[in-house]
Protein backbone atom coordinates (compact mmCIF):
# COMPACT_ATOMS: atom_id res chain seq x y z
CA UNK A 1 0.00 0.00 0.00
CA UNK A 2 1.15 3.68 -0.84
CA UNK A 3 2.22 5.82 1.95
CA UNK A 4 2.36 9.75 1.89
CA UNK A 5 3.69 12.62 4.00
CA UNK A 6 1.90 15.97 4.04
CA UNK A 7 3.28 19.32 4.67
CA UNK A 8 2.12 22.60 5.52
CA UNK A 9 2.36 25.98 5.44
CA UNK A 10 0.34 26.72 8.76
CA UNK A 11 0.77 30.36 8.14
CA UNK A 12 -1.74 30.63 4.77
CA UNK A 13 -4.05 28.24 6.44
CA UNK A 14 -7.44 29.55 7.20
CA UNK A 15 -9.84 26.68 8.27
CA UNK A 16 -11.83 26.35 5.68
CA UNK A 17 -11.81 22.69 6.28
CA UNK A 18 -12.10 21.62 2.90
CA UNK A 19 -8.85 19.52 3.05
CA UNK A 20 -10.50 17.50 6.22
CA UNK A 21 -14.11 17.09 4.65
CA UNK A 22 -12.45 15.61 1.32
CA UNK A 23 -9.91 13.40 3.26
CA UNK A 24 -10.64 9.47 2.66
CA UNK A 25 -8.38 8.06 5.35
CA UNK A 26 -9.49 11.13 8.52
CA UNK A 27 -5.94 11.67 8.72
CA UNK A 28 -6.20 16.00 8.90
CA UNK A 29 -7.65 17.87 11.64
CA UNK A 30 -7.85 21.85 12.77
CA UNK A 31 -4.86 22.25 15.45
CA UNK A 32 -6.94 23.40 18.25
CA UNK A 33 -3.30 24.26 20.70
CA UNK A 34 -2.35 26.64 18.06
CA UNK A 35 -3.35 30.12 16.34
CA UNK A 36 -1.38 31.05 13.16
CA UNK A 37 -0.38 34.25 12.17
CA UNK A 38 -4.09 35.30 10.65
CA UNK A 39 -5.54 34.37 13.95
CA UNK A 40 -7.14 30.76 12.84
CA UNK A 41 -6.50 27.24 14.16
CA UNK A 42 -4.43 25.72 11.36
CA UNK A 43 -4.71 22.67 9.96
CA UNK A 44 -2.01 19.42 11.23
CA UNK A 45 -1.71 15.72 10.69
CA UNK A 46 -3.57 13.57 13.38
CA UNK A 47 -3.43 10.62 12.08
CA UNK A 48 -0.29 10.77 10.04
CA UNK A 49 0.61 6.71 9.50
CA UNK A 50 -3.09 6.53 7.53
CA UNK A 51 -1.30 9.04 4.67
CA UNK A 52 -1.51 7.53 1.48
CA UNK A 53 -0.68 10.06 -0.29
CA UNK A 54 -3.72 10.31 -2.86
CA UNK A 55 -3.19 14.48 -2.74
CA UNK A 56 -6.79 15.00 -2.87
CA UNK A 57 -6.45 17.62 0.49
CA UNK A 58 -4.17 19.46 -1.38
CA UNK A 59 -6.18 19.55 -4.62
CA UNK A 60 -8.96 20.73 -2.25
CA UNK A 61 -7.05 23.87 -0.26
CA UNK A 62 -7.88 26.91 -2.41
CA UNK A 63 -4.91 28.63 -0.45
CA UNK A 64 -2.14 25.95 -1.20
CA UNK A 65 -1.62 24.93 2.33
CA UNK A 66 -0.55 21.18 1.68
CA UNK A 67 2.15 19.71 -0.15
CA UNK A 68 1.93 15.80 -0.26
CA UNK A 69 4.96 13.48 -1.25
CA UNK A 70 4.37 10.13 -1.99
CA UNK A 71 6.76 7.12 -1.23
Amino acid sequence: MAKGRVRFRVERCKACELCVKFCPKEVLALDKNSINPMGYHPITAVREDACNGCGICAVMCPDLVIVVERE
